[in-house]
């Protein structure tokens, strides 16, 4: 059976993306070289993606405009190249994404089979809601979240973790990136 990483970008607070009067840009403002290269290093060896609906939908707009440069960066596009999983019961039309296909049905029952079939690592890169049912399900192997310093409490939208339940948190690894941005890797476990 493989491993699932549920992958995660967050504001200090716990907010996943802002909302309007919000202007921090991508990443709120706080890239930069080592964040960037980490991430490709990250997305170096063959995984599949695993999205649900609403972020491949976001994901797929942010692609087609101009506003989002962030889109541009080379491992979003490595994301991109990797084989993915959106799943989703009300997905219409293609996917604009390369190697994509849809899954219909319960994202915890796709899920559970491409851990048992996937000759790869499973990760997903947000998809928040469908990663809560995945963790109180137990197929969460490793929660990594990436800490940006700012707070959004004003414009904040999309609390990360508003939707699970209680879970212990064992720390398999922590990195400073840049001098400000940290990223932490748990596996977690129901309490």
């Amino acid at each position: 059976m493989t491993t699932y990483t549920f992958d995660v970008f967050m504001s200090l607070d716990g907010y996943g993306s802002y909302g309007p009067g919000g202007d921090w840009g991508g990443y709120w403002g706080k890239q930069g070289p080592e964040l960037l290269e980490h991430r490709l290093a990250q997305f170096g060896h063959r995984q599949r993606m695993v999205f649900g609906a609403t972020t491949m939908r976001e994901f797929a707009e942010m692609s087609a405009s101009n506003e989002y440069p962030e889109v541009q960066d080379s491992w979003v596009a490595r994301m991109r190249s990797m084989p993915t999983t959106v799943v989703s019961s009300s997905w219409q039309g293609p996917v604009d994404w390369p190697d994509a296909t849809v899954e219909r049905g319960d994202a915890v029952d796709v899920v559970q089979r491409l851990k048992q079939e996937s000759d790869v690592p499973l990760r997903s890169h947000g998809s928040l809601a469908m990663n809560w049912s995945l963790l109180a399900a137990g197929l969460v192997d490793v929660v990594q979240v990436t800490v940006f310093p700012v707070l959004t409490g004003l414009t904040g939208t999309s609390p990360v973790f508003a939707g699970v339940g209680d879970f212990d948190l064992e720390l398999l690894e922590s990195r400073t990136l840049d001098g400000r941005t940290l990223q932490l890797a748990y596996r977690p476990t129901r309490h």
